[in-house]
């Protein structure tokens, strides 16, 4: 079990009302070690708040978080860091690759905190392979505004693997991107949690990408069913 949530809870105050809102009531859910998830949902259900819940960049109202069998909510935010880090990958709607920086050096920005002279060459070689497994060596060296859409989601996909995670939360991977190149995407997912034995959690609109999932999921007033 990478990660287990029980009857999560998330509540926000509309500013200058002070009404509480409710978006998340009672969630329960488990992620497997190489498991496919998707959640779907109406725009406004919470989806995004969910994923941000699972990934420990965003915290319950109520309810408990255990990772790999560990109380969330005892780990300081050094600790916190770390599993970001180092065992959960998130890849968004918008790429988020750095434009100054060419893709290489893009890949290579989650891996900062663990380099030192030793491992450099390896972390190099590890982004080099991702980046020929998903048709992008001869990209290596152009920055983010000379690609296209499709090839830079492909890199922050890379970009989520780089330090090995055993969990890749995705929100609306493909909502960017043309037909073709959503495709294309939805397939790489698959073929990555068959390489990297990586779980995944899918936030969506698109039923044709919950469908290559597992497990679907529908978000729906607060409910997960």
């Amino acid at each position: 079990m990478i990660v287990e949530l029980t009857n999560i809870s998330k509540s926000y105050v509309n500013p200058g009302t002070n009404v509480q809102r409710e978006v998340l009531s009672g969630i329960d859910l488990t992620i497997k070690s190489k498991e496919l998830i998707s959640i779907v949902g109406p725009s406004g259900s919470g989806k995004s708040t969910l994923l941000n819940i699972i990934g420990t960049i965003d915290t319950p109202s109520s309810g408990k978080i255990l990772f790999k069998g560990q109380d969330v909510n005892t780990f300081n935010e050094k600790q916190l860091s770390e599993i970001r880090n180092r065992s959960i990958g998130f890849v968004f709607q918008f790429h988020h690759l750095l434009p100054q920086l060419s893709l290489l050096e893009n890949i290579l920005v989650p891996t900062i905190p663990l380099r030192s002279k030793n491992k450099g060459k390896e972390l190099t070689e590890r982004a080099m392979e991702l980046l020929s497994s998903v048709g992008l060596t001869e990209r290596i060296h152009q920055r983010p505004g000379q690609l296209s859409g499709g090839e830079c989601q492909r890199a922050a996909l890379v970009r989520a693997l780089i330090n090995q995670p055993e969990l890749i939360l995705a929100d609306e991977p493909t909502g960017s991107l043309d037909q073709d190149s959503a495709f294309q995407l939805g397939e790489l997912l698959l073929d990555i949690n068959r390489k990297h034995n990586v779980a995944m959690v899918v936030v969506t609109h698109s039923l044709t990408l919950a469908e290559k999932m597992s497990t679907i999921y529908r978000l729906s007033k607060g409910k997960l069913v």
